[in-house]
């Protein structure tokens, strides 16, 4: 009797608006190199992969994963370079403790250095409005006021934040966040800073061919539960859905000609 297929596990998706299709990603070979990675963190104990010896890296350490920031989400990406060989792509989602860029880690989809900046000149203005509001007569009308203008300065905030990510397809289209997204709404904050959005992006940058992906979650489980150490999950539905469909429109063709050229006789 023959054994029944175990069809391919699509861990990404999400509708492009610029094509009106719905275009998805599997998991490949990438669940392997993820089990890799999992052995790595729990001998090493640190996210460095080119530590030496006797170097610090306790800012690197994976202690903090089970404290009470909790543990965060890891991805995996196995890539196809232009001279054929094999290429293994690794992030981490949002910053490792405070740090955007570790190396042999994908880079977030922005500057840094503009993200500081924005960061650094509304943030302080934000919290000192908190401060406000809690010396201030609850709803009284200068109360009111502070509310409002924090609110205020964190939507633009927001926006500014936003207005710093670009989104490369496979196409070699470039999109703003904000035009990216494929939904109604406003954008959650963390858009565009999960593994999977980062892997596609060093992708793209790189000229890599991606083959397969796999994320799973490290460290103490999250608040909400709904994540749990060492287990796998897809990208996120409220996140990463509505701005892969952009991010993945193209490579359907760039796996249809890499699987023709493979098979063309010489």
């Amino acid at each position: 009797m023959q054994q029944k297929k175990t069809p391919p596990q699509r861990v990404a998706h999400g509708f492009c608006r610029d094509c009106g299709e719905e275009h998805a990603f599997y998991e490949g070979e990438a669940r392997v190199h993820c089990r890799e990675l999992m052995r790595f963190l729990e001998q090493e104990e640190r996210i460095d992969l080119h530590a030496g010896t006797g170097e610090d890296t306790s800012r690197l350490s994976t202690a903090s994963l089970y404290g009470e920031a909790r543990g965060k989400m890891f991805g995996v990406m196995v890539c196809r370079t232009t001279d054929g060989s094999t290429r293994i792509l690794r992030a981490f989602s949002g910053q490792y403790n405070g740090l955007w860029e570790v190396q042999g880690w994908a880079p977030p989809l922005f500057d840094v250095t503009a993200f500081n900046r924005i960061y650094t000149e509304i943030e302080p203005r934000i919290k000192d409005l908190g401060r406000a509001i809690l010396l201030t007569e609850p709803h009284s009308s200068p109360w009111t006021e502070l509310i409002r203008e924090r609110k205020q300065l964190s939507r633009q905030w927001m926006r500014d934040i936003h207005s710093l990510y670009t989104l490369t397809n496979f196409r070699g289209e470039e999109r703003s966040l904000t035009d990216a997204f494929a939904r109604n709404g406003g954008i959650p904050t963390g858009t565009g800073d999960c593994c999977a959005p980062k892997l596609f992006n060093q992708a793209v940058k790189e000229h890599l061919t991606p083959l397969g992906m796999a994320e799973f979650y490290w460290g103490r489980e999250n608040s909400s539960q709904t994540r749990h150490h060492g287990q796998f999950y897809p990208s996120c539905a409220n996140k990463c859905a509505p701005i892969l469909g952009f991010v993945l429109c193209g490579l359907e063709e760039t796996l249809k000609k890499r699987a023709d050229n493979t098979c063309r006789p010489w």
